[in-house]
């Protein structure tokens, strides 16, 4: 029998596929599933918190769909605020993608209907407003394949958060000293679109950006982190209590880790075992050996792990980048010793950060198609520690100029990123491929969140999808909170 955690940390769903003819806001509760945006009590460091969760109808957090169910959801909002939430990696029609540009707010009390087609994989569900997203309002969403039911293999989910005892508004206005938006009341009025595409003349990124240090290639140091939090936590918990997941003695696991951090990137470090990247953002890749794997803010990988034959428990463990903090789990099978483990390493990680490594050595099981560029452009990132403002093509959300594309084009995008920071960067609405870092270029991983090196680029591509403003963002909620945010404004 599957075991997902100690504590039923992620519950099946109870309910089954049927035949789906209506539209969500006609049926009712009783065809799909139940989501509740709530608080609740958890215990960090031998502390009790209060924060927030997306529980389903068992009280577990969040959701797994069998393969070909519909992501057919009522969505209940229990807190005294208004919440938004966003379906991340999913594709449903842009009314539903649960972004305050283009979705109302969710009263207090009220419910919402969501009916669409589930994409496979590991996906996840967080609310759109970043000081709510700090407080862990966030919860995986997993869709599984057809082969996956049947594979001789157990499933685990490891969803990372980084935790601070303060309030996320306390946390979010020490970060941005105070120029955070309040994105509960964002303009939804139509921003112009005239956003002038360039076509061709790329620039060669930054080729000779150095892998695995934090420096850039003039020999500045990076910034890393923008906030020492009290914890990291997987699946809620810390080291000194952790996650101890049953399973079989040499078997097999399918990991599905998921970077449900606000802040924070890390190292997934599987110690004494061996493993395999098989999906990054819940879309397959060429499988890729490994004991070390890296995950930006909003990524998620799919790791196979070989579990030791002689029966010992194994640590599988997210390290901090360029910091000593580290959260994990422990899959240990029947009568195995549990080791004690600190929550602090002996010497700093490396940085994620500028170590694009990883990302080049990946490779898409089902790239895009080939086809003819017909809309090539720039995005420019750029920002500062003082004043923290950060900024897309030199504008805040306020003033953004959305990027202009065409149902149906295919499009490439280059991130060219002009500060000293990194920036995992998440489109709405569309799955890319990562196709150049640093000028070079590689028929990369599908994905739809893409870490960007300080003062490097990344290019991505994709098929412009349904006529709709999509929110196009960096995932540190520092950032996307003081104006790393803009739209890609696509027409019919």
């Amino acid at each position: 029998m599957t075991r997902l955690s100690r504590r039923g940390f992620l519950a099946a769903s109870a309910a089954s596929a049927a035949s789906l003819l209506l539209p969500a806001r006609a049926r009712a509760t009783t065809d799909g599933f139940a989501l509740t945006a709530t608080t609740r009590v958890i215990e960090v460091n031998g502390r009790a918190a209060t924060v927030m969760g997306l529980l389903n109808a068992q009280g577990g957090l969040g959701l797994t769909l069998d393969p070909g169910q519909r992501f057919r959801t009522d969505l209940t909002n229990a807190l005294d605020i208004e919440t938004i939430v966003h379906w991340h990696g999913q594709i449903p029609p842009n009314a539903q993608d649960g972004v305050p540009n283009t979705n109302p707010m969710l009263k207090p009390g009220e419910t919402r209907a969501y009916d669409f087609a589930a994409r496979p994989g590991t996906f996840w569900m967080h609310s759109h407003i970043p000081e709510q997203e700090i407080g862990l309002l966030a919860a995986p969403l997993i869709v599984r394949r057809p082969e996956e039911i049947t594979a001789d293999r157990q499933e685990v989910v490891m969803f990372l958060h980084d935790f601070a005892f303060r309030a996320p508004a306390e946390v979010l206005a020490e970060v941005t000293g105070g120029t955070a938006m309040d994105h509960s009341k964002m303009d939804h009025s139509a921003m112009p679109m005239n956003a002038a595409p360039m076509t061709g003349g790329k620039s060669g990124g930054m080729a000779g950006m150095m892998m695995g240090g934090a420096h850039d290639m003039s020999g500045m140091a990076m910034d890393l982190n923008d906030f020492d939090f009290d914890a990291y936590l997987a699946n809620d918990r810390t080291l000194d209590d952790p996650d101890v997941i049953a399973v079989e003695r040499g078997g097999r696991v399918r990991l599905r880790v998921i970077n449900g951090a606000s802040m924070t990137a890390f190292w997934i470090d599987l110690g004494a075992g061996t493993g395999r990247l098989v999906a990054v953002d819940g879309e397959p890749v060429a499988p890729l050996a490994g004991a070390r794997f890296s995950a930006a803010p909003a990524q998620r990988l799919d790791i196979e792990i070989d579990l030791p034959a002689d029966g010992a428990a194994l640590p599988v463990l997210a390290l901090r980048e360029g910091a000593r903090e580290r959260t994990g789990i422990i899959l240990a099978p029947k009568g195995a010793a549990v080791p004690r483990i600190a929550g602090l390493s002996e010497a700093d990680h490396p940085p994620v950060s500028g170590d694009m490594r990883q990302e080049l050595a990946l490779c898409a099981m089902a790239p895009l198609p080939d086809r003819p560029v017909q809309n090539g452009q720039m995005v420019m990132l750029a920002g500062s520690m003082q004043p923290y403002v950060w900024t897309i093509d030199g504008q805040t959300w306020d003033t953004r100029v959305p990027v202009a594309a065409k149902s149906g084009e295919r499009v490439e995008l280059m991130f060219h990123n002009m500060s000293m920071m990194a920036h995992p960067m998440h489109l709405h609405g569309h799955v890319f491929q990562v196709i150049e870092v640093n000028g070079t270029r590689f028929a990369g991983a599908m994905r739809d969140t893409v870490h960007v090196p300080a003062m490097g680029s990344v290019t991505i591509a994709f098929d412009a999808g349904e006529p709709a403003p999509w929110m196009l963002h960096c995932h540190q909620m520092g950032h996307l909170a003081s104006g790393m945010m803009t739209e890609l404004a696509v027409t019919a």
